[in-house]
């Protein structure tokens, strides 16, 4: 093995950074900020008669992520089931359920039409669960994203009223919101639609249907974080409320894994009730495994003290799932989900896992030539943003080149595949801050099709429009995009000494899970922290090293780790938790980020909530 040498690499106050999906980034400088503290709310979060034994550092955590409509300290650090909000909150609900009720009892033909991702496919997998309790024999489609493309499409329906005739009440779940004419054609036809979703739209976009249940339309109200399967449970909830099933029939706890699941892979806020939802689902995963998510864990390599953390499903199962609707039929991932027998999960679970390894395979060779791309671009001319194009690049993973290409250069960037007819389809991500959409809105003229929301967007352009569009495009970007937004920075809650992290602080810090979106795992600095013994190098890309500080010791592991380093003494950006090998527990120090040792650079502490 090659050995490496720690030697000089950047200045005073910069640091080099790993990705915290452990994904390879470039190692250019950034600024590490220690995030202010909420003054106000950090007194009243120490007053209040919740307040547990907790270390101080775990309320000046709280103090700036307990936000509007989850402000209650007692329900964030327990939440409870009990504290789920009526259902009946959420637009056309109660149309819904009349709706659902009288197609129940009329037996009539209810089928409902999906999405291809792990949303969409655990949403479609528990409506099928309730029903089924109602004694319901539902259909369902869900669309194949090569030939159909995503939600309501022409061909999709056309498909999903062949294999399900006499169909009277279909139900969109994860799309149909905006699809205005498909719903006018449904309704011609004699078919209600009822529309369970959270995409985005407007009142001058939304379909004319039965209901729409969708907490991002205009009067949406509170709940505008759940994602479909948690508007799916919602829908349950008041179903069964409003016309119980009989005792013991069917308990909607039981489908929370599934909750957990959609939610946590759509990377929708940890926040509010979805905090409850996701808490409460992974509690249940831990006890009651469904053959098909056991066997998924089997084959992903999810290890039982790991199956109750939101990391898994964000980076072990939500990809094989989504795995099946990217490169093959997602009607897999859901017999998988809705699988009884063992031997057929087993089969499944191995489908999936090939899919997904086929899927990185695709997507590192794309990826490959889309960093070539835009080192080569980037040499000719510094753009604020990238739009690269491939023939033959698959639509199935564009997106997630297209975050990988982000991390890497830091900037918004659009990735484009092109097929053999000259119609390139492409996924585009930004930097935080950055509305992307806004962007392709004002090169829409060169676009066949094209939206999203801010941080990311889909597209269909024309091999012929592609350099008008992109051109237009970097125009719109440079017009709005900051030199601040383009900067690469990293976050750090609080800073934390090494002598105060023991196994109790780690369940302290627990209070604070499920991780996520807009309740990011914590990241603590350490200052002036030095290697006890030298570090090593594991296969050549990860480093692990014993640190010292202060006579404290702790392990700790930096995955992908940039090849120079500083000299030390070092400042470290870290998440501690635990290792499990070999039946022993230890802490373990995740690292995100390594610097010479420097002044800290702060945010101006607020006294205001």
């Amino acid at each position: 093995m090659t050995s490496r040498r720690i030697i000089i690499s950047v200045g005073k106050g910069k640091g080099i950074l790993a990705s915290t999906t452990n994904q390879p980034v470039s190692s250019g400088p950034c600024r590490w900020i220690l995030r202010g503290t909420n003054k106000k709310k950090l007194a009243e979060l120490l007053a209040d008669p919740a307040a547990k034994d907790l270390p101080e550092v775990i309320f000046y955590l709280l103090a700036g992520r307990l936000i509007e409509g989850d402000t209650d300290l007692g329900r964030h650090l327990e939440p409870l089931l009990k504290n789920l909000s009526d259902p009946l909150e959420l637009p056309d609900m109660a149309s819904a359920v009349e709706r659902l009720i009288t197609a129940i009892e009329g037996g009539e033909k209810i089928t409902l039409f999906g999405d291809y991702d792990v949303d969409g496919v655990t949403a479609v997998s528990l409506m099928l669960e309730v029903l089924a309790a109602y004694g319901v024999e539902a259909g369902s489609t869900l669309p194949r994203r090569k030939s159909e493309g995503y939600g309501l499409s022409e061909s999709g329906v056309a498909r999903c009223l062949e294999e399900n005739a006499g169909t009277s009440l279909l139900i969109a779940i994860d799309c149909g919101t905006n699809n205005r004419e498909q719903a006018a054609l449904l309704a011609a036809a004699g078919i209600d639609l009822i529309v369970l979703d959270h995409h985005e739209t407007s009142v001058d976009k939304m379909v004319d249907c039965v209901a729409v249940v969708n907490p991002k339309r205009p009067d949406g109200g509170r709940h505008a974080y759940l994602c479909s399967v948690g508007i799916v449970f919602k829908v349950a909830h008041a179903l069964l409320r409003e016309r119980p099933v009989a005792s013991g029939v069917y308990d909607l706890r039981d489908g929370l894994d599934l909750v957990a699941l959609g939610t946590v892979a759509d990377v929708v806020p940890l926040v509010g009730e979805n905090r409850i939802l996701v808490k409460r689902g992974l509690d249940r995963m831990m006890k009651r495994a469904r053959p098909g998510l056991l066997a998924l864990r089997q084959v992903a390599g999810v290890r039982q003290e790991a199956v109750g953390k939101a990391s898994s499903i964000g980076f072990l199962l939500g990809p094989r799932i989504n795995a099946a609707g990217r490169l093959g039929n997602a009607t897999d991932a859901l017999d998988l989900l809705r699988a009884e027998d063992a031997t057929l999960a087993g089969e499944l679970a191995g489908t999936l896992d090939r899919l997904n390894r086929e899927r990185r395979q695709i997507e590192d060779d794309i990826l490959t030539e889309a960093e070539e791309m835009a080192e080569e671009h980037l040499s000719r001319r510094d753009d604020p943003a990238l739009v690269l194009g491939g023939d033959g690049w698959h639509a199935g993973v564009v997106g997630i080149v297209a975050a990988r290409i982000v991390r890497k250069f830091h900037r918004p960037a659009l990735v484009i595949g092109f097929d053999e007819a000259g119609l390139g389809k492409g996924s585009g991500r930004s930097v935080t801050g950055f509305d992307l959409v806004a962007a392709v809105d004002a090169s829409r003229h060169y676009l066949a099709a094209g939206g999203g929301h801010a941080q990311a967007v889909g597209l269909t352009v024309q091999r012929e429009h592609f350099e008008a569009f992109r051109e237009a495009f970097l125009e719109a970007v440079v017009a709005a995009i900051t030199s601040d937004q383009l900067e690469r920075k990293i976050y750090l809650d609080a800073e934390l000494e090494l002598e105060k992290i023991d196994f109790p602080f780690l369940a302290a810090l627990e209070c604070l899970a499920p991780f996520g979106s807009s309740n990011p795992e914590p990241l603590f600095l350490a200052t002036g922290v030095r290697p006890a013994a030298e570090p090593r190098w594991l296969k050549e890309k990860h480093l692990k090293v014993k640190l010292l500080q202060n006579g404290a010791r702790h392990e700790a592991i930096y995955f992908n780790c940039p090849p120079d380093l500083p000299p030390p003494p070092w400042d470290i950006a870290f998440s501690p938790g635990e290792n499990h090998y070999q039946g022993r527990t230890s802490i373990q120090l995740m690292l995100r980020g390594i610097r010479a040792a420097s002044g800290v650079e702060r945010e101006r502490d607020s006294k205001e909530f």
